[in-house]
C-alpha cells in the first residue's frame, strides 16, 4: 500500500467583504483585506514545501460571488503554482459559493475538479489507490442530507468523503446539509474532509472525522490560530498535524480591574496585560484584541461614560508597545461597583432618590417603549453589517432595552457615589 500526504483545507473566503471594521478607529484595513488572501498564499506554500500528493477543499472557497474578477484570477494563479508542482485539487462547493455564476466563467483547470452538484461521485487517484467521494450544494440552503446519498467504499482504495455540512451537535454555524455521525461511519470511509465549521473539530478517530476549521479569523469571534490539515497516511491509517497559515491573529484580551482605584490604574493594568501579550508571541503575526476591562472596582463610577476616552488611551498604549503588531478593535466595559443596591436604598438622600427613580424606569413598559422609539431613529441610520456586530444595536433592534438601563443605572449611581460611596 502506497503512503502519501494531502491537505485537507475549507472555509476559505476568498476576498470575503470586512464586516464593519472601517467603523473602528485605526484598522488596519489593508492588512485585514488581503488576509484571506495572504493565508491562501500560505496554504500554497505549505502544499509544496510539503509535496503533497493532493489537496482536498471542503467548501466555501469563495463568499458568494466574487467581488470583481480579480478573484477568481488570483485564485487560477494560484492553482497554477500547485499545477506546476502535480499537485491536484479537489473541491466540493458549500453554501456560500453554491453554484456561483461568476465562477463558471473561469476557463477549466488541469489540476482542479470540482464535484458536480447534481449527485454525489467519486473520482479516484489511480496511482496512489485514493478515491475521493463528495457532492457540491446545488444551492446556498442546501438542507437535505447529502451524506446518506454518497457512494459505498471502493475495495482495496483509501476512500475519503469530502463534505460541507452541519455535523448534528457540533455546528454553531447554520444547519445546512445536516447529517449524524453514525451517517458518515455507515459509509465506512477511512477519513472524512468535512467544512463549514469555523472552529478545528475532530469529531471521531476511527473513521478519522475532522474539521480544519477556516484558514483566516474574519472578526473577533474566530479567535485563535487558523489554518488547515496535513493529512498523512501510513499503511491505509490517517494522522493529522494542524497547519497554521493565517497572516493577522485575533484576541480576546480579558483585564481583571478588582484593585483599580481610578481611570488611570485602569489604563496601568490594561498596559500591563497589553505588554505581556505581546511577549507571548503568538507566532510573529499582527494581533486584532478586544479588551473587556471586568470586575468589581472602585473605578466603576469613574469610568462611567469614558469608554472612547478609555478606547483612546489604550489604542495610544497599544501603538507605544508595538505600532506593527497590535491593533484594539474595540474596548468593552464589564466592571461592576463596589457598592452594592441594599447598601443604596438604605441611605436617605439624593442618590438613593435617584436609584429608586431609575428602578421604576426599568420596570415601566411605556417609558421603555417611549425610549426605543427615540433610539431606532438612530438605528435606521447605521449601517446593518455594524448592527451585525454590536449586541447593544441588536437589542434595540428587538425591542429590547432592559439590560441596557440597568447598566446605565448601574454607572450613574456609582459616578454619582464614587467620591463618597467608595470610601
Amino acid at each position: 500500500m502506497v503512503n502519501f500526504t494531502f491537505i485537507h483545507a475549507a472555509d476559505i473566503h476568498l476576498d470575503s467583504p470586512l464586516v464593519g471594521l472601517s467603523a473602528y478607529e485605526g484598522a488596519p484595513l489593508e492588512l485585514l483585506r488581503d488576509a484571506p488572501r495572504a493565508a491562501f498564499r500560505n496554504l500554497v506554500d505549505e502544499a509544496i514545501r510539503e509535496q503533497v500528493n493532493f489537496m482536498v477543499i471542503a467548501g466555501d472557497l469563495y463568499d458568494g460571488n466574487w467581488p470583481d474578477f480579480n478573484t477568481g484570477l488570483f485564485f487560477t494563479q494560484e492553482m497554477g503554482r500547485l499545477n506546476r508542482e502535480n499537485i491536484p485539487v479537489f473541491i466540493v462547493n458549500g453554501n456560500h459559493d453554491a453554484q456561483s455564476k461568476l465562477t463558471k466563467q473561469l476557463s477549466p483547470l488541469d489540476n482542479v475538479t470540482v464535484f458536480t452538484s447534481r449527485n454525489a461521485e467519486t473520482h479516484q487517484i489511480v496511482d496512489i489507490d485514493v478515491a475521493l467521494h463528495g457532492q457540491s450544494f446545488r444551492n446556498a440552503k442546501t438542507e437535505e442530507n447529502l451524506a446518506i446519498n454518497y457512494p459505498a467504499a471502493i475495495p482495496n482504495c483509501f476512500n475519503i468523503g469530502i463534505l460541507h455540512t452541519a455535523v448534528e451537535g457540533h455546528a454553531a454555524h447554520a444547519s445546512y446539509a445536516p447529517c449524524a455521525i453514525s451517517d458518515l461511519v455507515d459509509k465506512e470511509y477511512d477519513y472524512w474532509a468535512l467544512g463549514h465549521v469555523h472552529e478545528y473539530k475532530v469529531l471521531k478517530t476511527s473513521p478519522l472525522i475532522a474539521f480544519p476549521g477556516n484558514i483566516q479569523g474574519r472578526h473577533i469571534r474566530e479567535t485563535g490560530p487558523r489554518g488547515a490539515l496535513l493529512v498523512t497516511v501510513e499503511n491505509d491509517k490517517p494522522s493529522i498535524e494542524r497547519l497554521f497559515v493565517d497572516t493577522i491573529r485575533w484576541h480576546h484580551l480579558d483585564v481583571n480591574v478588582e484593585a483599580a482605584q481610578s481611570f488611570d490604574d485602569v489604563v496601568q493594568l490594561t498596559r500591563h496585560q497589553l505588554q505581556s501579550l505581546i511577549q507571548d508571541d503568538f507566532d510573529g503575526l499582527p494581533l486584532a484584541v478586544r479588551v473587556t476591562i471586568s470586575g468589581s472596582t472602585r473605578a466603576h463610577g469613574e469610568l462611567f461614560g469614558l469608554e472612547r476616552q478609555l478606547r483612546q488611551e489604550i489604542l495610544a498604549t497599544a501603538i507605544a508597545l508595538s505600532e506593527d503588531k497590535l491593533w484594539i478593535e474595540k474596548v468593552k466595559l464589564a466592571t461592576t461597583p463596589t457598592l452594592d443596591k441594599a447598601s443604596i436604598e438604605a441611605r436617605s438622600d439624593a442618590i438613593a432618590d435617584l436609584q429608586a427613580y431609575l428602578d421604576k424606569a426599568g420596570n415601566d413598559e411605556d417609558l421603555q417603549q417611549t425610549i426605543i422609539g427615540e433610539l431606532m431613529e438612530l438605528v435606521n441610520k447605521v449601517p446593518l453589517d455594524l448592527i451585525d456586530i454590536t449586541p447593544e444595536l441588536q437589542s434595540i433592534q428587538a425591542g429590547d432595552i432592559k439590560d441596557q438601563l440597568d447598566s446605565v443605572s448601574q454607572g450613574l449611581i456609582a459616578h454619582m457615589s464614587s467620591g463618597e460611596g467608595a470610601k
